[in-house]
């Protein structure tokens, strides 16, 4: 993901056309056969990791019936992302906004079946928490786990994955 490494760095408007076409190896205006702009570009990053995200959750879910089983693997998953793809967690966190309003609203509605997964889970676990507050709770494990662009520092990343599976955890029984 170049162009996600790219944007996170120097941010939408720092990169150009020609920036994104070297990133992968051609020139800029052979980009123009693929995306209309860097914008669509940036579109097809988000959209892209959106899917990607709701495809691993739609799979753990199915491999495990049991809802605290779901609730794990669900962490796993997300904590994996989390460390091995921090240019997209900032990308998406910041330039969002860079994105053409019809391919937003992709992003965003995959984005909410993304987090419905995790509110049928808790919703199993804690049936006595209404959904709004469940939502909630899952927004704020997701900033969280989130943070690793910034925060995982000189931890090993086993040690880190560790500590992010249980700090969400305990974030999303409280």
């Amino acid at each position: 993901m170049a162009g996600a490494e790219l944007f996170a760095t120097r941010g939408f408007h720092g990169v150009s056309i020609e920036d994104l076409g070297r990133a992968v190896g051609t020139t800029g205006p052979a980009l123009y056969r693929h995306f209309p702009g860097k914008d669509a570009l940036l579109a097809a990053i988000l959209i892209d990791v959106s899917e990607r995200l709701l495809a691993g959750a739609d799979e753990r879910l199915r491999g495990s019936p049991d809802p605290d089983d779901a609730l794990d693997a669900l962490l796993a998953g997300h904590v994996e992302f989390a460390l091995t793809e921090p240019a997209l967690i900032t990308v998406h966190d910041r330039e969002l906004d860079n994105v053409p309003p019809e391919q937003r609203r992709i992003v965003r509605r995959l984005q909410r079946q993304y987090v419905e997964c995790w509110v049928r889970v808790l919703g199993q676990l804690r049936p006595d928490i209404p959904e709004g507050r469940l939502r909630a709770k899952a927004h704020a494990t997701f900033g969280l786990l989130n943070s690793t662009p910034h925060s995982a520092g000189d931890l090993a990343l086993a040690e880190m994955s560790t500590l992010l599976r249980s700090m969400g955890r305990a974030a999303l029984l409280a």
